[in-house]
């Protein structure tokens, strides 16, 4: 069978994308309406896109508010939605963190509270914990992005600097019902992560998320430390008596992508391998790893003979030290493609299903075996552009780019690299 190897990949993306959209994925998860009131609010990238599909699906009254990333907003009748900035927080998020804040004030134990939440809330539901301000959350937030944190860790702050995350939300809700439909983004899927976990209880506690800024030596700001430092006003946990009526329910995965683009590579006639959902580390670490285990596959037929696709998702990381752009798939490329260095019948494609890679509205990129040599042509040293941190301008001279616009979901990142044959006098290798 004979083998595109960039639309195939290309295919994969697009269907691991479609696949956690929330037109397909909200409908199934949708809670009876209450004999009071319904109350929909939610923050994130696909929440906009999420709320739609409530509005199309729900039986009886609604209102409520979203806030998305710039950009994300679809057309809605009954629920409104805002915009705010993403992935440093804005006075926008922090005006619409405050009217959701007060839409859930009050509420009754015939009431339901409707929460869509997706990966980028923790940036776009923005409440300072009291002490702080929005300069405090942003400078924080910019300095964390920098420093190679884990999405986890990020989150573990962001909750402890905040009035509405870390299951904030859901406490200020009660006696009301509190029903979370979660679209993950986060390695594991843990819902106390996802958006920092608004409606969720929260294990981390202060001394966590003080660990965190002293591991990655972040000093500043000072207000932020000495909040931390205080420690009062612990986050909720799980036998608060406040959460003893939320719920929630996990609707797209990063697995679930996996598992279609899995689908696509079968049809295609290339076995597929998936490697895990929950990968995470530095970025060009992880490209180096990756291209181990495709040189043995194109060499040796090991751990699956070829045609076959290495599957994987999760999160990684990069710390920024050059002057580059940033962007953990594109950075993950470009190290896979320097590890490779040419290998024959070796493909790759990395993007963010969010349509965002890093701060970059591009989703990602993909590598072929002269991805190298091009640059060569063009007088771009592949190490240097590595060392810059500058993936994108990179895969952007090449013209290698994988650009989608704002998909309206987000289950992390997509990775998968096709090795359509083995190399030619590989066969009777010992």
């Amino acid at each position: 069978m004979s083998i595109e190897p960039c639309k195939v990949l290309r295919a994969m993306f697009d269907e691991a994308v479609g696949a956690a959209l929330p037109s397909l994925r909200v409908p199934a998860y949708l809670p009876p309406p209450p004999r009071g009131r319904t109350i929909v609010v939610g923050a994130g990238k696909a929440s906009a896109l999420m709320a739609k599909a409530v509005e199309e699906n729900w039986p009886g009254p609604l209102t409520g508010l979203i806030v998305t990333r710039d950009g994300h907003s679809v057309p809605c009748s009954r629920i409104e939605i805002v915009e705010a900035s993403h992935p440093v927080p804005d006075a926008r998020g922090l005006a619409a963190a405050q009217r959701i804040r007060s839409l859930i004030d009050g509420l009754g134990p015939d009431d339901l509270v409707l929460a869509l939440i997706s990966g980028g809330g923790s940036a776009l539901l923005t409440l300072p914990a009291p002490g702080l301000t929005l300069e405090d959350k942003q400078a924080i937030n910019a300095a964390l992005l920098r420093s190679g944190a884990s999405i986890g860790e990020m989150n573990i702050v962001r909750k402890h600097l905040s009035a509405i995350k870390g299951g904030h939300l859901a406490a200020a809700a009660h006696p009301a019902q509190v029903v979370t439909l979660l679209i993950s983004d986060v390695p594991g899927d843990d819902p106390a992560l996802i958006a920092s976990g608004p409606t969720v209880a929260d294990p981390s506690t202060f001394a966590d998320a003080a660990a965190v800024l002293k591991k990655y030596g972040i000093t500043e700001p000072r207000s932020v430390i000495e909040h931390l430092n205080r420690a009062k006003g612990e986050t909720p946990k799980a036998d608060d008596v406040r959460l003893s009526r939320a719920q929630t329910n996990t609707i797209a995965a990063p697995q679930l992508s996996l598992e279609a683009a899995a689908e696509v590579a079968r049809k295609t006639g290339v076995t597929p391998l998936i490697l895990g959902d929950a990968l995470e580390g530095e970025a060009r670490e992880v490209g180096r790893v990756m291209a181990g285990i495709a040189r043995q596959t194109v060499l040796r037929g090991q751990p699956v003979r070829p045609p076959v696709v290495l599957l994987s998702g999760g999160e990684t990381t990069v710390t920024v030290k050059g002057k580059g752009r940033g962007g953990r798939n594109v950075e993950f490329l470009l190290s896979l493609a320097i590890e490779l260095d040419g290998l024959q019948n070796v493909f790759a494609l990395a993007g963010d299903t969010d349509g965002v890679d890093g701060a970059e509205e591009i989703a990602g990129a993909i590598v072929t075996p002269d991805t190298l040599a091009r640059a060569k042509q063009l007088g771009i040293d592949a190490n240097a552009s590595l060392a810059d941190n500058d993936g994108h301008s990179f895969f952007e001279a090449l013209g290698d780019q994988v650009i989608t616009g704002p998909t309206r979901t987000n289950v992390n990142d997509f990775r998968a690299i096709l090795i359509t044959a083995r190399n030619e006098g590989a066969a009777n290798r010992p």
